[in-house]
This record gives C-alpha cells, sequence and structure tokens, in this order.
C-alpha cells in the first residue's frame, strides 16, 4: 500500500469536454461577480496602495517580539498593521494606516507608545509617511506588472505553438486572477504588493500547467489525424491528468504548512496561493482547452514517425 502514489489510476477516462459548457457558465457568473466587486464595494487597499506610516525600531540586546507588536498596535484600530524583522533579531519595521483626517505625528506617537509598552525601552530609528503619490506609484506599478506578465505569456504561447493556444492561455490567466481578485475581496484581505507578487507567481504556475496540455494536444494532434477534436482535447488532458494532480498536490501541501505555521504576516500571501494553484489546474482544463474547441486548430501537420523495431547490435555500445 505504500508508496500511496500507486494508487492513483494510470490511465483516465474523464469526458472533461462533456462538461465544459457547464463549468464556462460557473467561471463566467464568477468572473461577472468579481468585476462587480471590484467596483462596488471595491478592494481592500493595503498601506502600499493606500497609504500610511513606517517606523523603525530597535529593542538592544532584547530579541523583538513581532507578535507583541502586533498586537499592541491593532488595538488602535489602524487597519492595515504590517510586523516585520529585518537584519538582526533586535530591528523590526512597523507599518501602518493613519486615519483619514488623523495627523499622522500624533498617531505615531501613539504607536510609539504601545510599542514601548509592549516591549518595554526601545529606539527608533526612523520614521517614513507614505504619502498618497507614493502609493498611487506603487498601485500602477503593481498593475503594469501584472498587465506585462500576461502578454509576455502570450508571446511565448504563440511563438511556441498557434495563435489561438496564445488566447487560450490568456483568457485563463485573465480568469485565474479575476477569480483570484474575487478571493481577496471575498475574504476583505489587504491588497498589498505581497499579493501582487502571490498573482504573479500564480501567472507562472498556471501557464505551466497549461504549457503541459498544450504539449501533449501538440503531440497528440500529430498521432491521431483522424481523431475528432473533442476526442483529442479529452485524450490529452487525461494523460497529463496525474502528472497535474502530483504536482498540484505537492504545491498545495507546501503552501498548507506555511499558512499554518507562518504566522499573521505570511498567511494572506499563502491564502491566494493555495487558491491560484486550485484554479490554475481548473483552468488549464476548462477554459484553456476549450478555448482550442471553439477556434480549432490546424491538422495538415506532417505525422509524427513512428520508432521501428532496432536491431539487436543497435543496442550495443
Amino acid at each position: 500500500m505504500w508508496p500511496l502514489i500507486k494508487l492513483l489510476p494510470t490511465k483516465t477516462h474523464v469526458p472533461f469536454v462533456s462538461l465544459a459548457r457547464l463549468f464556462a457558465t460557473l467561471s463566467l457568473l464568477a468572473v461577472i461577480a468579481t468585476c462587480v466587486g471590484i467596483f462596488y464595494p471595491g478592494m481592500n487597499l493595503g498601506i502600499d496602495f493606500k497609504g500610511g506610516t513606517v517606523l523603525e525600531f530597535n529593542t538592544g540586546a532584547r530579541t523583538a517580539d513581532l507578535a507583541k507588536v502586533r498586537d499592541a498596535v491593532n488595538g488602535l484600530n489602524l487597519g492595515d498593521v504590517q510586523v516585520q524583522r529585518f537584519g538582526a533579531d533586535n530591528d523590526a519595521v512597523v507599518r501602518f494606516q493613519t486615519p483619514k483626517g488623523a495627523d499622522a505625528g500624533v498617531v505615531a506617537g501613539n504607536v510609539k507608545g504601545v510599542i514601548t509598552k509592549a516591549l518595554g525601552q526601545v529606539t527608533f530609528s526612523r520614521m517614513d509617511v507614505v504619502g498618497p503619490e507614493v502609493s498611487g506609484e506603487l498601485e500602477g506599478k503593481g498593475l503594469l506588472a501584472l498587465f506585462t506578465a500576461v502578454g509576455l505569456m502570450l508571446i511565448y504561447i504563440w511563438f511556441r505553438f498557434e495563435l489561438q493556444f496564445g488566447l487560450g492561455a490568456v483568457v485563463a490567466l485573465f480568469h485565474d486572477l479575476t477569480l483570484s481578485f474575487g478571493l481577496i475581496l471575498f475574504l476583505r484581505l489587504e491588497l498589498s504588493l505581497n499579493l501582487i507578487a502571490a498573482l504573479l507567481t500564480i501567472i507562472g504556475y498556471s501557464m505551466n500547467d497549461t504549457v503541459v496540455v498544450f504539449d501533449r494536444l501538440r503531440e497528440n494532434r500529430r498521432k491521431y489525424k483522424r481523431m475528432p477534436l473533442r476526442e483529442l482535447i479529452d485524450l490529452s488532458v487525461n494523460e497529463t491528468l496525474t502528472r497535474t494532480v502530483i504536482t498540484g498536490v505537492t504545491a498545495l501541501l507546501a503552501l498548507s504548512g506555511l499558512a499554518i505555521f507562518g504566522g499573521e504576516s505570511l498567511r494572506p500571501l499563502s491564502i491566494v496561493l493555495l487558491f491560484g494553484i486550485v484554479i490554475g489546474t481548473y483552468s488549464s482544463i476548462y477554459v484553456a482547452s476549450p478555448i482550442i474547441l471553439l477556434w480549432g486548430v490546424r491538422r495538415d501537420d506532417e505525422p509524427a514517425k513512428p520508432i521501428g523495431p532496432q536491431p539487436a547490435n543497435a543496442l550495443r555500445p
């Protein structure tokens, strides 16, 4: 009974294409709901995109207890609070939002007070205020990074396969990004640069999974010249299914550990990545592949040359 990998079937015959219409409808409804939610009630922007204050401090000979700092600052109800260690164990930085209409200096003084009360005597070395201009610039660069990544993926698939493959992959990427934003909206997670990094990672994983399916589809269309495209897609997805499941489960196990033991600062990142792994696998099957079915592919490629039996002496060194 071990390893458990042997319990997975070597061949599957799941009729994926026959369920494509149902799942396409569900995906479309989810995308529409997310697009509505982006405008109302809107994204819950964090310090990186909304502005706030950054404080750096040193605890001297003592190790900075980040959990105590986070709990103390959260008690002031300042919204998104980020606490991180940088450099040595006694150096830390805290980022927090300044309420609208409040004086940044007064709020920073209150934060310094609760940190000192929680940790004892500390030395504050730097205080910076992230204004709306800086946060607006970060927001623009974050969105530019996402769209640039999608555009580069389109060019890559176009050159490696055909244009319709590239369009199918890009539609799947937009689907994954939109639903990932939907998860952030639904859970009211703070949209930060960390989550932008998670979305870029999802783009890479989703594209990798899509390329595996497309590569097998390209091989099979040369081997089975007369097979209907629906059956060809089902065959290709089923042949790569075991590999997809193993890769996805491995990534989910690693991210689950990060979500459970990574602490409050890494939990939103790991949650979005967990969702992205699942939705990226789903889109490779029910978004990217059906686009190929709708568009069609050329079937005039040269057939693959079968490898015939080799003479016995050909195997000798």
